[in-house]
């Protein structure tokens, strides 16, 4: 036989507080201030709520929901999670913009200022499950790249290498995945991720050497083609740099005036190394991007000296790469000959000839950055040949030619494309006939220009033919092409 205990309230004896009551459908255990433990047993229920009836716990099935729609849940201070993981989301840093390299944390993102330059994202080591996010906060990506760095040996995408962001406004979300892969892209805020794993071109043609570790440099000397096999991405090299100079000017005869250097042309050489060059590779020169095809080279040769009465000088041949074309330097003027220097790349000095004789003009045909400068004007009297221009100072009423121009494309700083020196017949001992900036030691007669630099020749001296009144040759030209391979 069931019995049953019927009450609506259970008080404690000593003291008369509630332990148990019931009001309605409510039971209520202990009272106000009261602690209620329950030792070594469970307390089983679908749903825990707070006193407002708001849900805290609920279950349906096997799914246990946290809190009720609207709800917020917090973490008390000094309390972690762990378990929980993230579905692709990260707590983006708005007040620590990145303009400087540094190393990412997992779960947190990143906005990158690359305004000044290049910035690098060392990833931290990675774990199943981490995740971190980079944005372009400058829209300066495609400028300036961000790169992103694994942690040692990890790999991004299946690759142990860098990766680059080179699009302006790119936003990527990296997930660690395990060691086979790395971390891979989860969302990227454009249509392509062109650039993520750079490409380099490869090449061929000319005297290849490499140069700064990185960079391959290609040096025609003569005609040839420099083939491009494949071409790479702006994350790895798909432009450029070059030096393309002309051949240098003739020297003229009889107080001749001195060859111009051939035209001088170079690229700002930011494209593959950022080497130093010469005042004439600025903006708006620009390197130059090419495809996988061949790219025929001319390299113009040196324009012959005059010969007093026999032969009349030249102007050096021009060079050519791709939609580059620096001119031949303009030859010296001969006396009567006229006394005039021709225009070129750089032009020729005049000579005398009897009432002076204008240099040649420079720079011609134009170019910006100019190619050249002018040749150096003669006088009447005395009997002055005046150099030949080079390619960055003008020539002028000297025995030595107008300063070249030097570059470190090579990997080296080397001077190119002086002017050749004028002839007097009364110059001080000891100096040069026919010197230009950069040519050999003295001959008999004029100076030769040094080959594959585009230097003028040297005029030669006063009297009849012979070994001492013949112009000198200029400087044949030359091609340089330099451009990242790894």
């Amino acid at each position: 036989m069931t019995s049953k205990i019927k009450v609506d309230n259970i008080n404690k004896v000593s003291d008369d507080s509630n332990i148990i009551n019931k009001c309605g459908t409510a039971i209520n255990v202990g009272a106000s201030g009261n602690t209620v433990t329950v030792t070594g047993n469970d307390i089983r229920s679908d749903s825990y709520k707070a006193s407002d009836g708001g849900v805290i716990i609920s279950q349906s099935g096997t799914t246990v929901t946290i809190g009720a729609s609207g709800d917020t849940i917090s973490l008390a201070s000094g309390a972690s999670q762990s378990g929980f993981g993230r579905e692709g989301s990260v707590d983006w840093q708005t007040g620590s913009i990145k303009t400087s390299t540094f190393t990412a944390a997992t779960g947190e993102g990143y906005f990158c200022n690359t305004t000044s330059g290049e910035i690098t994202a060392n990833l931290p080591a990675g774990s199943a499950g981490a995740i971190v996010s980079f944005s372009d906060y400058t829209r300066t990506f495609g400028t300036h790249n961000l790169i992103i760095t694994p942690n040692g040996s990890e790999k991004i995408g299946g690759v142990a290498a860098s990766v680059y962001l080179n699009v302006n406004g790119q936003a990527i979300t990296l997930v660690y995945v395990d060691a086979a892969e790395g971390w891979i892209n989860i969302q990227n805020a454009e249509d392509t991720e062109t650039g993520v794993n750079p490409t380099f071109i490869t090449a061929t043609g000319g005297t290849i050497t490499t140069v700064c570790t990185n960079f391959k440099v290609h040096t025609f000397t003569g005609p040839g083609t420099f083939t491009v096999c494949s071409v790479g991405n702006a994350a790895g090299s798909n432009t450029v740099d070059y030096l393309v100079i002309a051949g240098g000017g003739g020297g003229g005869s009889d107080q001749g005036g001195g060859g111009g250097a051939g035209g001088y042309r170079e690229s700002p050489g930011t494209a593959s190394g950022s080497y130093a060059v010469s005042p004439l590779g600025t903006a708006p020169a620009v390197a130059l991007p090419v495809t996988a095809t061949g790219f025929p080279i001319t390299v113009g040769g040196g324009g012959q000296g005059a010969i007093i009465g026999c032969r009349a000088g030249a102007n050096g041949g021009p060079s050519t790469f791709q939609t580059i074309t620096s001119t031949g330097g303009g030859k010296g003027g001969t006396l009567n000959s006229p006394g005039v220097g021709s225009a070129g790349g750089s032009g020729g000095g005049g000579s005398h000839g009897g009432c002076g004789g204008a240099g040649g003009a420079g720079n011609t045909p134009p170019t910006t950055p100019a190619q050249g400068t002018p040749g150096g004007n003669a006088p009447a009297a005395p009997n002055y040949g005046s150099s030949g221009g080079g390619a960055t100072v003008a020539g002028s009423l000297s025995c030595t030619g107008g300063t070249g121009a030097t570059s470190s494309i090579t990997g080296s700083p080397v001077g190119r494309a002086g002017g050749g020196g004028g002839r007097s017949t009364s110059g001080p001992a000891g100096v040069p006939y026919g010197a230009g900036t950069y040519t050999p030691s003295p001959s008999p007669g004029a100076q030769n220009g040094t080959a594959n630099t585009g230097s003028g020749a040297g005029g030669s001296g006063v009297g009849g033919p012979g070994p001492t009144n013949v112009g000198g040759t200029g400087g044949s030209g030359i091609v340089i092409v330099r451009y990242k391979f790894q």
